[in-house]
């Protein structure tokens, strides 16, 4: 997940808490963390490729669309689902974010069990029904 809003990151791993998947969240706050993260550079030399990526749009040091267009153009990386979860309804950032290949675009909702099914609904189809490429 990438986010770097702390109530954004508690609600989420909350939703997710009594999942059925067997799965492990990791969070990193910022772009240029969540491109070291990806690339498995310094502190993320061991980091294990994430099978999905829940990306927010409006993120510090490097913006979230920056960091779409480079997994998506990063042939190591391209495959990996990226669904962007953020505030954010401008028809540009959905149209551009569609441009560069996300696989799903969804609005944060303000109400708090709106959000917790999202994100139950993100971890039903991305975790239990698609089937995704191994590594």
């Amino acid at each position: 997940m990438v986010e770097d809003n702390k109530a954004d990151i508690r609600l989420i791993q909350e939703a997710l808490k009594n999942s059925t998947v067997p799965h492990e969240v990791v969070t990193v706050r910022d772009g240029m963390e969540a491109m070291a993260y990806l690339r498995q550079e310094g502190e993320y030399a061991n980091a294990s490729r994430p099978d999905l990526i829940l990306l927010d749009l409006n993120l510090p040091k490097k913006d979230g669309r920056e960091v779409l267009a480079e997994i998506k153009s990063d042939p190591t990386l391209k495959r990996i689902p990226v669904v962007v979860l953020t505030t954010s309804r401008n028809e540009d950032d959905i149209f551009h974010s569609y441009d560069l290949h996300v696989n799903c675009y969804i609005t944060k909702s303000r109400n708090l069990s709106q959000l917790f099914q999202i994100v139950k609904g993100i971890e039903e189809f991305w975790l239990s029904t698609a089937t995704l490429p191994s590594e």
